[in-house]
């Protein structure tokens, strides 16, 4: 288990980064055979991500029940369109085949969002907590009286 950290944190970063959420939704818990296909996929993606870190990709924390939500860390938006085109990767031979399969049943869904997050224009906090998303991939600092609060630590 990562160790916690007690007290207020916040996360900091050097660079502008992209947030990247993508999931799936099973829609028919019955047709395991249906979802099964596409979450192994999107596992499979992973360790290939982590052993290329050229690609541009730097963390994520995922979210698991009805809908499973990964929460991806890039250095950019080109960086994660390029993996997601590359003909050599994991990535674009799951999404046709997702996208053939889906034509037969709706008894899964998928879905992303990209956002492209200045470094200077987001806040976070962390308490009791060991690192977590932007917390692994940017600086933890305490929390102190200069940026105690969410206005604070937005510079407003």
């Amino acid at each position: 288990m990562a160790k916690l950290n007690k007290q207020r944190m916040t996360a900091t970063t050097e660079e502008n980064f992209v947030l990247f959420l993508i999931g799936m939704r099973i829609n028919n818990w019955f047709a395991v055979h249906r979802w099964v296909p596409v979450f192994m996929a999107m596992a499979k993606m992973l360790p290939e991500l982590y052993k290329n870190p050229e690609l541009g990709f730097k963390s994520y924390e995922m979210g698991v029940g009805r809908t499973i939500i990964l929460m991806q860390y890039w250095e950019s938006s080109e960086k994660l369109m390029q993996y997601a085109k590359a003909r050599d990767a994991e990535h674009l031979p799951a999404w046709k085949a997702f996208n053939k399969a889906a034509m037969k049943t709706s008894a899964v869904g998928i879905w992303h969002e990209t956002y492209e997050i200045d470094k200077s224009k987001n806040e976070n906090i962390y308490v009791n907590m060991p690192p977590f998303g932007l917390g692994k991939v940017g600086k933890l600092n305490a929390v102190e009286k200069k940026n105690n609060s969410a206005a604070q630590r937005l510079g407003k």
